[in-house]
């Protein structure tokens, strides 16, 4: 007979975690003001929040992390980093930084200023920040058929061309100083972009005369997705393919907490020098020193571990597997979630899910808390209250897709915890009909309120 699949690893520690009851978890929910990230972790079952940076490291890695080198200046760790980056990307400049949101924070410094448009397929939420914080405006140009999360296709996280040239044509050039382009994209439930429509948005931002920056943060998934499913990729390594990626890009921005496998880090790197001197200056105010950047020797070491080997089709290919394993439980119990299965989580339909609450009262947020009260389960909204407000009307801005994602970590959880969910899930869809109000706003920070926002109960 045909040998079963089998993971492409060992697992070589394991950490407790502590189960609980309804009653408990009601209680812990209420204190935390029905804000899933204000939950202590230890009152977390099954963490799904997010998977960044809460993969489990590989023993090379941890090998690595003990021949750190923790030197101010030009450490041997930045080295490795640079050969790597320099290896998978092509890029000749990078400025380490600690995450994702400060390589935005340093590279948009240099790049934007007041009442600048700066469009993409779909802006995950610190992008947006970063625009938005700037007084700049970023226009959404993904498909259309993002929005239909029942339609099938290989390519759903696509920026729209025609969209794109609109915004180039309604603006004078030096209004848009880059336009970004997001791999897979997160926003639209972790859908990956095909190489044709990454090489055809550089070939349009070049004849415009526009930077093409690629928000990076899972990049080896989004390769593998090439790889599977595009025609003529089938016989080239991720490496290759992440190579062909990175020659139409002109600057990109990694949170390598995702695809690097790394519990913190991050980089900005660019082709241009003018561009990166200028960028240098905001590194050194806001991160560290040009060669360390906000990262320790010893997370430099792991990372550049990590970004190689998680550029090998085995190891992406048995963490796909899993969030595959989560969908294809979810379509045998008739949930409805975005489709096809996006590469690091599954992000469930809740408008479909629980179509009697009110967009008004946050129909994702209103299901992630019902997932944790049903069985300690965390995900995390990406709907209304993520969209935020809009920054001239302050009206609350009711996106298109209301989704809950859940989010895998690399290679923390086994297939038995990922049934957990999914049962979990089936439960609150079986009850549905019974759920009819969500939640109102009591305290929101002016921006990215979705991180501290205070919650309570619709009454009705």
């Amino acid at each position: 007979m045909e040998l079963p699949y089998s993971e492409p690893y060992r697992i070589k520690a394991t950490e407790a975690i502590r189960t609980s009851t309804r009653q408990e978890r009601e209680e812990w929910i209420r204190q935390a003001r029905y804000n899933l990230f204000k939950l202590d972790s230890d009152k977390v079952f099954i963490d799904l929040l997010t998977d960044s940076g809460t993969g489990s490291m590989s023993d090379n890695q941890w090998a690595a992390i003990m021949t750190g080198d923790e030197s101010y200046a030009g450490a041997s760790s930045y080295r490795k980093l640079e050969t790597i980056i320099r290896s998978l990307f092509g890029m000749p400049y990078f400025l380490p930084t600690h995450q994702g949101r400060a390589a935005e924070n340093v590279i948009f410094s240099a790049l934007l200023k007041e009442g600048d448009i700066v469009p993409g397929n779909s802006h995950f939420d610190t992008t947006k920040g970063h625009i938005e914080f700037r007084r700049c405006s970023a226009p959404d140009c993904t498909i259309d058929e993002a929005a239909d999360t029942q339609k099938e296709l290989p390519f759903k996280g696509e920026m729209d061309l025609e969209k794109l040239e609109q915004v180039f044509k309604s603006h004078p050039r030096e209004k848009i100083p880059c336009t970004v382009l997001t791999i897979t994209n997160n926003t639209a439930g972790g859908q990956p972009v095909s190489m044709r429509n990454i090489r055809q948005t550089a070939e349009l931002c070049r004849r415009y005369n526009i930077p093409l920056l690629i928000d990076s943060a899972r990049f080896a998934e989004n390769a593998y997705f090439i790889k599977t499913r595009e025609q003529g990729y089938a016989d080239k390594s991720i490496k290759e393919i992440v190579r062909e990626i990175y020659s139409y890009a002109d600057i990109m921005t990694i949170s390598a907490k995702k695809d690097g496998v790394v519990n913190m880090g991050g980089f900005t790197a660019m082709r241009d020098k003018e561009l990166f001197t200028k960028a240098m200056s905001y590194a050194i105010m806001f991160e560290g020193y040009i060669t360390y950047g906000g990262m320790s020797g010893r997370d430099m070491n792991a990372l550049a571990v990590g970004l190689d080997e998680n550029t090998e089709f085995e190891q992406l290919d048995a963490r796909i597997r899993q969030v595959k394993l989560l969908a294809d439980l979810l379509d045998e119990y008739g949930v409805p979630y975005q489709r096809p299965a996006g590469g690091h989580a599954i992000f469930l339909d809740a408008k479909k899910i629980l179509p009697a609450v009110p967009r008004e009262e946050f129909i994702a947020q209103t299901l992630g808390i019902e997932l944790y009260i049903e069985a300690g389960i965390r995900g995390v909204e990406i709907g209304s209250i993520l969209a935020d407000r809009d920054p001239v009307t302050r009206e609350n801005r009711y996106p298109a897709l209301e989704l809950l994602r859940l989010a895998i970590p690399r290679r923390l959880y086994t297939d038995n915890h990922i049934r957990v969910v999914a049962a979990a899930v089936r439960n609150i869809y079986e009850r549905r009909d019974s759920i009819t109000s969500g939640y109102e706003i009591e305290f929101e920070a002016p921006i990215l309120r979705h991180f501290t926002v205070e919650l309570k109960k619709v009454q009705r």
